[in-house]
Parts: structure tokens; sequence; C-alpha cells
């Protein structure tokens, strides 16, 4: 019978080899090779997505998780997918805008050669400048981390640099955050939610559609494009296409909260949050926090300040898609003293199963919707379909 004689160099070899790879094992098993970047704080990323319409307060609420210092935020990046591609309609575009969110969540930022194909500046992305991350550390050394960031002051000095900066940026911040208001169904999103790189939350910003309405009317012009894209290109006469893409956006409301709250995919549990506008305006603190709850955000001392400011101001809602010190609460008001009360019965007809959905209460007269101190919005535990 052979005998096998080992030296004693060659089992120190052994085991050296054999404690590598056990250590290479249980670093593949937490997730963390050694070989590979360690996310922020060894925690997974929170991928976050703020679901809308326009003119819902989707601009504001961007804004909120924008000047978190621990959120990497862009406001409407499937812009660039609508814009390069608009003779289509929103069925065709909606994995195309899928896909775009899936590389950009994972701060993969090549996927923009497909949009950007001529040039490669921070200052080609949609409203770059209103991103705090874009004005800030690595990118551009204008904005600490810790300090709101200045639009105006932004657009002046941060505009030139390289993508591949943004790409690094994004990779050091333990929230990313988009606004989008391009997205009328949860379906074509499901990959996202079991995509084992993404840590998806939904939140989903609603608003009374008589609101909408009557803030959309003040900006048709602005939002042709997309009504048109909206519509699927079909040929609608002028004086019913606003009619039409509310009819479509209570649709849209009514298909997401009810795929994610009646019978749910199991990938979707704790991931979805319902959130009214109008509940914001009036308890903005108490409201953010849940939000900030929600996709495991603190609130901040200066946040809050900031937050009370810019809701709580004077400033009239003038500019489209400006956010800026106004009174929230006399803002979701509005409606009732501009909208004619035959426009306001057609709105109601139209989304009157999301609006009962929502907790909005119809008015029946001139005199009822003229008379402010009548309650529309039903409490929120009547109604509430719930976080998931």
């Amino acid at each position: 019978m052979p005998i096998f004689r080992v030296n004693l160099n060659t089992l120190i070899l052994l085991s050296f080899l054999q404690g590598a790879m056990l250590l290479l094992f249980c670093s593949w098993y937490m997730g963390q090779s050694p070989f590979s970047p360690v996310s922020v704080n060894n925690t997974a990323k929170v991928h976050v997505l703020l679901l809308s319409t326009y003119r819902s307060g989707s601009s504001f609420m961007g804004e909120v998780f924008n000047q978190h210092p621990s959120v990497f935020h862009f406001m409407e990046p499937a812009w660039h997918v609508w814009n390069s591609l608009q003779k289509h309609g929103a069925q065709v575009l909606r994995m195309a805008v899928r896909d775009f969110l899936r590389s950009i969540f994972q701060c993969d930022f090549s996927v923009m050669d497909a949009y950007l194909p001529n040039s490669q500046r921070v200052s080609d992305f949609y409203l770059w400048r209103r991103s705090r991350a874009l004005c800030s550390p690595p990118v551009c050394s204008l904005t600490p981390r810790n300090q709101m960031s200045n639009e105006s002051q932004c657009s002046k000095v941060c505009g030139g640099h390289d993508l591949q900066l943004v790409q690094e940026a994004c990779g050091t911040y333990s929230h990313v955050v988009f606004k989008e208001v391009r997205i009328f169904e949860l379906e074509s999103l499901y990959p996202l939610f079991q995509d084992p790189s993404l840590d998806l939350r939904i939140i989903h910003l609603v608003r009374d559609p008589r609101a909408v309405l009557r803030s959309r009317e003040h900006v048709s012009g602005n939002l042709a494009t997309d009504s048109a894209i909206i519509l699927e290109q079909r040929h609608i006469p002028a004086a019913e296409v606003q009619f039409q893409v509310m009819q479509e956006v209570c649709r849209s409301h009514v298909r997401i909260i009810e795929r994610a709250t009646l019978e749910p995919p199991p990938f979707l549990k704790g991931r979805y949050k319902m959130v009214r506008y109008e509940d914001i305006a009036r308890n903005p603190l108490k409201e953010i926090n849940a939000v900030y709850e929600f996709v495991g955000l603190k609130m901040t001392t200066e946040l809050a300040k900031w937050i009370y400011s810019l809701t709580h101001g004077i400033q009239t809602d003038k500019l489209p898609f400006n956010v800026g010190s106004r009174n929230a609460y006399k803002i979701s008001e509005a409606w009732r003293e501009v909208l004619s009360h035959n426009r306001v019965k057609q709105i109601q007809e139209l989304c009157q199963e999301a609006m009962s959905l929502l907790g909005y209460r119809p008015v029946n007269s001139e005199e009822e919707q003229k008379s402010l101190d009548k309650d529309l919005l039903m409490p929120l535990e009547q109604y509430n379909p719930g976080t998931i």
C-alpha cells in the first residue's frame, strides 16, 4: 500500500487555501464579495419611485426627497424616453421606461447613450439643476451635502461636469429616488420588484381630480406632447383633450390601487404606500414623516423647518413646475372658486370611481362647491386602501 507523505510547508499551504476558499464562500453568501464595492454603510440601498401625475403636487414631494442629505434624486427621468420616442403611445413606451429606470436605479448611466447620443454632460439631464445631488460633491463642489441646494447658482456652476461623476455620486447615497409622472400601471414594474439587486418602494401620490384639472388648464401648452402620448396619439378635439387625459389619469389611479391592495402579488408586500396631496397640505410634517418612515429616512430639524416654511408661505401658483413657498392648503382648495360648476360636474362623472376610491366627496351644486366650510375630503381611516 503506497504511503503519501506531506511535508509541513505543504500542510500550511493547503490550510491557507482552505481558509481563503472558506472566506470567499462566506463573502459570497453574505452578498459582500471582497472584489465588489460595498454599499453605503454596509447596508443595501433603498430605491424609491414617487409615482404620480402632472399637477398633483409631485414637484413638491420630489423636493422633499431631493433636499434630504441621504437621497440621490432626479425629477422625471423617463422624460428622456418619451422625448426621444414621442411619436408612440404610452403603452408602447412603458417597457422602455421600465428598463431605463432599472439601469439608473442601479447607478448605471450608460443607458443615457441611447437618449443623449451627442453629449454626455450633467446639463443634458432633464431639470438637472433641481437635483441637489448634481450640485453637491463629487459631481460639483458648490453645495455641501448637508445644505439645501440653490437652483440658480447650480445652473451657473455645475452643468458642465461629466456623467461619470453622476454615476460615482449615485453609488454613495443610501437612497435613490426618482419622481415620475409617466407610469400608468404597476404590471410593467413587476420585474423591478423581483430584481434581487433592487429594494423598490412605491409612493403613490394622488390629488383631487378637480384640482388637477384646474391646474392642468393653466399649463396645457406645456403638456401638449405628453397629452398626445397619454391619449395614444388619437385625434381628439382640442376642447376635449384635458378631460380625456383626466379620464386616463383617474383610470390609472384605480388600476394601480386595486393591483397593489386587492390580492397583490407577494413581492409587493410592504412596498406600496398611497398618499393624498390634500392630507399633506393639511398636516405636512405628520404626513411627510410617515413617508420618510416608510422608506427608511429620518426627518432632520433643518428639513422640518424648511417643509413648514414651504407649505405656509404666501406665493401663488403662477409658475408651472415651480416649487416655492406657498399656502399649500389654500392651493389645494383653489379649484372650488375657479372652476365652473359645469366643468366640475363633467370631471366628477368621468372620475367617479377614482374619487370614491380615493375619498373625495362630490359637490351637487355651485353653492355647495363654493361653500368652503364644507369638507370634501373623507377621513383617511374611512376609506384608506392601506399601505401594503
